[in-house]
Parts: C-alpha cells; structure tokens; sequence
C-alpha cells in the first residue's frame, strides 16, 4: 500500500484494510517503521517523500473525501510545473482539522469533480480550472488553458458543466471569458467565408477575389492591386500539427511573391467583427501606400 501511496499510510487504513491494532501502530513509530507526519497519517520506513508523497499526506490528513486542488491539483495535473508549498486542500465537511496546509471548504462537489491521478484524490481539470481562475490573472489562466489543451485534458463540455453548477464561484465569471476562444464557430468554413465576404463589402471595404489562385496557392480573399491576401481559419480544419506546418511554408511562399496576409479565426470574427474589419482597413491602406 505504501508503495502505491508514495511511502505514506493513514491511520484509517492501517486499522482497517491492513488489520493493525492501535498498539501495533504505536510500536510501529516507537521502531521508526512508522514516521508521523500529520496526525494520522505517516511516511512507511523513512521520510524521505517524494512531492507526490507529500502532497498524497495532505490529503490524508485531511480526512475522508477531501481533495488535492487549486495550486496542488494544477501541479498534480501537470498544468503547472512548481510543487506548491503549502498543499492545497479542499474538504466537504465542516470546518476540517487544523493542517500546516491551506484548507478550502466545498460541499456541492459531485463524483464529476473528484478524479485519481498518480494515485492521488485530486479536483477534475475543469473543477482545478475554476478554483484556480478565482485566484490566478487571466493571462495565468490561459496558460494552464493551453497547457491543459497540450496534454489532451481539456474538455470544453466538462468545463460548461463545472460553471453552470457553480455560478456563484468566484472563478465562475473569468473562467467563462477565458474559454471564449475555445468555443466551436456558429458556422461552418463555407459559411465563414460567404459571411466575412459580406461584412468587407458592407463596412465599404474594397472588393476582393474568392478562392483566387496564385503562385499554385488558393487564397481566400485577395486584392491583386494590393497584393494583399485574408486567410480564414477554423481551428477544426487547420488543427493538426502538419496543417500548421503546411500554413507556415504557405505564407513564407506568399512573402516570396511580395503578397502580405493576414489570418482571421472563426472565434475572433464572431466576437470582435468590428475591430477586425477596421484593422484590415488599416491594412488594406498600408498597402495602397
């Protein structure tokens, strides 16, 4: 057991699954076999924990369904790379023991909020994000977005479920901002382009060409007299790793042929239109010139 927990044991298991007595734990520590650490919770042999371990004692200490999270759970998750110090915890229950540890009081988790990772009882992503989005600026908190993207634990819908349940968290208001720009587009790429299209022509811009080839490359929009291109981008249909690199090479053979793009993704087209097409104005005039 110690070996799966990281060297550490509570008290519970040793008077339970493991058939101590209260006697046989008390010679356990009087013979170094048992190191306390808190109170009811000890290092099996030497104290020499790993942060897993001692994160994991925490926990322990802290009693039945309680959680490793904020800090410590994005640190478990590998959202973070620094091992906080205190450990974070979170419990269900009143109040909670008096812990060298920082101590957070939740009682609406669901079974949806609770995972096991590295064997540790820990807070889901989507519950770590919130927890972590009432504490940490915005720019902090798009990065354990991405980083939750690069590991493959982000789930949009998960991250939904744990703000609608939570409205009232203070997390609950900047965590929605935060995935803005992971949403899914309300249109589809044929969709995207036919509409941007319409909003040029509507805000007076100058008219370009659709789907225009040039140099062997398909341009989205393009104005020939300013040898300027618009490349629309939907992350469902530029999202592996070879399309990126394929996007790349694309714009540097553009540059050779003395043609500027830009690029326009389907979330910001749907949340900031204005700023969009005045910019490209700008742009669009920058190249006249």
């Amino acid at each position: 057991m110690a070996k799966r927990q990281h060297g550490v044991v509570s008290i519970r298991q040793l008077l339970g699954p493991l058939g101590y007595s209260r006697s046989s734990v008390k010679r356990g520590v009087e013979t170094e076999r048992l190191h306390p650490l808190y109170r009811g919770v000890y290092a099996v042999g030497h104290t020499d924990l790993s942060p897993h371990g001692r994160c994991l004692a925490a926990v322990l200490a802290a009693g039945p369904g309680a959680l490793s999270s904020h800090y410590s759970a994005a640190w478990v998750w590998g959202l973070s790379s620094s091992s906080p110090s205190p450990f974070h915890v979170t419990v269900t229950t009143g109040r909670g023991p008096r812990l060298p540890v920082r101590l957070h009081r939740a009682r609406n988790l669901t079974s949806a909020d609770r995972r096991l990772r590295e064997g540790i009882p820990v807070t889901s992503v989507a519950r770590t994000l919130l927890d972590q989005a009432a504490l940490v600026r915005q720019r902090d908190l798009r990065r354990l977005l991405k980083r939750a993207e690069e590991l493959r634990v982000f789930d949009l819908a998960m991250v939904h479920d744990v703000i609608e349940r939570n409205r009232g968290h203070r997390g609950a208001r900047r965590l929605r901002a935060a995935i803005h720009g992971y949403e899914p587009p309300p249109f589809t790429r044929s969709e995207f382009e036919s509409r941007f299209y319409e909003a040029v022509i509507a805000a007076g811009l100058p008219r370009p060409r659709v789907n225009f080839n040039v140099a062997g490359i398909e341009l989205d929009l393009y104005w020939p007299e300013h040898r300027f291109a618009v490349e629309l981008d939907l992350f469902e249909t530029h999202g592996t790793r070879e399309s990126f690199e394929e996007d790349r090479l694309r714009q540097e053979d553009l540059l050779l042929e003395g043609i500027a793009m830009t690029r326009v993704t389907g979330p910001r087209f749907a949340r900031e239109l204005d700023t969009v097409l005045t910019r490209l104005g700008r742009l669009l005039a920058e190249r006249k010139r």
